[in-house]
C-alpha cells in the first residue's frame, strides 16, 4: 500500500517536506529544552549562594526529561546547588539508554557519561539513540556491555577511565545493589541515586544473599519481589563510606545520597520515615511486603 501512495504525483514530496518540518520542530523543542534547564540551573546556582534555596525538599524540584519519574529535576537542583564539578556521570544499569538518570547530563549539560548494561542489546540501542544526537557526534558516552559483580565493577569502571571523583553515580540492577555500592572503591560520587526497594518495612536493614548471576526478573510472581536493598540498608552503608540520605522522589524507592563532606547546610540528612511517608510505599509494605517477608533475606 505505501508503494502504492508513493506513486500518487506529488505525494513523495509533500511528504519529505513533512518530514522536514518535523524534524525541525523537534530539533526547536530539544533547543528550548537546554535553554530552560539553563535557566533553572542559574537560578538555583544564585539561590545556593544566597543561602536561600526555593524548595524545603528536593522532591519538589522534580521534572521528567529522560529519567522515569521526576529524577532528572531533582539532579539538575542539587547538582545546580553545589556544583558541576567534574561533569562525569556513571550509571550502572542504563536499560535502553532512552530512559535513565544519565541521559538529561550527558544531552543537556555536556556531562561526560559511563554507562553500563548487562544487555547487549540494550547497549546497541543506546549507543544508536546518543549518536543520533548533535550534542553527542562527536563526543559519545562510553558504553559497555557487561554483567556487573561485586568482583568486576572496579575493574570495569578502571577500564572504562571512570576513576576518582564523579559528580553522580546512578545504581539500579534490581538485585545485588547492596554488594555491588559495598564493592565500589575506585570512584568517589558526590551525589548517589539509589533504587531501593520499598516493600521492605522502614526498620529492617535486609538485602538479598549474594549470587553473581541473580535475576528476579526469571522468577514469576510475587517472588519477583525478592531482590534489592531496603532503604536502611543502604543507608547504613552509606553513611559508612562517607554518606547522607537528602531525599527521594514523590514514590520514595529512588533516593538521593550526598557525600557527607558536600553542602551540609543546603542539603541536611533527612529521616527514613520521611521518604517512605508516600502512598505507594504504603501499598507495598502493606499489600506485597507479606508474600515475601519469610524469603531467605540476609540482615546488614
Amino acid at each position: 500500500m505505501k508503494n502504492v501512495i508513493k506513486k500518487i504525483p506529488g505525494v513523495s514530496k509533500a511528504y519529505k517536506y513533512y518530514r522536514s518540518i518535523r524534524d525541525a520542530r523537534f530539533q526547536d523543542s530539544e533547543s528550548l529544552n537546554q535553554q530552560i534547564q539553563k535557566i533553572l540551573v542559574n537560578q538555583y546556582i544564585e539561590a545556593a549562594a544566597k543561602k536561600s534555596l526555593p524548595y524545603k525538599d528536593i522532591g519538589s524540584a522534580g521534572f521528567r526529561c529522560y529519567s522515569q519519574f521526576e529524577e532528572d529535576g531533582i539532579i539538575l537542583y542539587v547538582l545546580s546547588c553545589i556544583g558541576m564539578k567534574t561533569k562525569k556521570v556513571v550509571e550502572i544499569c542504563i536499560g535502553d539508554g532512552k530512559e535513565c538518570m544519565a541521559t538529561n547530563l550527558v544531552l543537556n549539560h555536556g556531562f561526560r557519561g559511563f554507562m553500563f548494561d548487562g544487555d547487549p542489546q540494550n547497549i546497541e540501542t543506546a549507543r544508536k539513540f546518543f549518536l543520533s544526537k548533535k550534542d553527542c557526534l562527536l563526543t559519545p558516552p562510553y558504553f559497555r556491555a557487561a554483567w556487573i559483580t561485586k568482583d568486576n565493577v572496579n575493574d570495569l569502571l578502571v577500564k572504562a577511565g571512570a576513576t576518582g571523583e564523579v559528580d553522580v553515580l546512578s545504581l539500579d540492577i534490581d538485585g545485588n545493589d547492596y554488594w555491588i555500592w559495598e564493592a565500589i572503591d575506585v570512584i568517589q560520587p558526590r551525589l548517589c541515586v539509589f533504587e531501593t526497594h520499598n516493600v521492605i518495612p522502614s526498620n529492617l536493614s535486609l538485602t538479598i544473599p549474594y549470587k553473581a548471576d541473580f535475576n528476579c526478573w526469571e522468577k514469576d510472581g510475587h517472588e519477583q519481589d525478592f531482590r534489592s536493598v531496603s532503604l536502611l540498608a543502604m543507608k547504613k552503608l552509606s553513611e559508612k563510606k562517607g554518606y547522607r540520605l537528602i531525599g527521594a522522589h514523590k514514590h520514595g524507592f529512588n533516593v538521593f545520597f550526598l557525600r557527607n563532606d558536600i553542602a551540609l547546610d543546603l542539603f541536611p540528612e533527612l529521616s527514613i520515615d520521611t521518604v517512605h511517608d508516600n502512598l505507594w510505599t504504603e501499598l507495598a509494605q502493606k499489600e506485597r511486603w507479606p508474600a515475601v517477608k519469610d524469603m531467605p533475606w540476609k540482615k546488614v
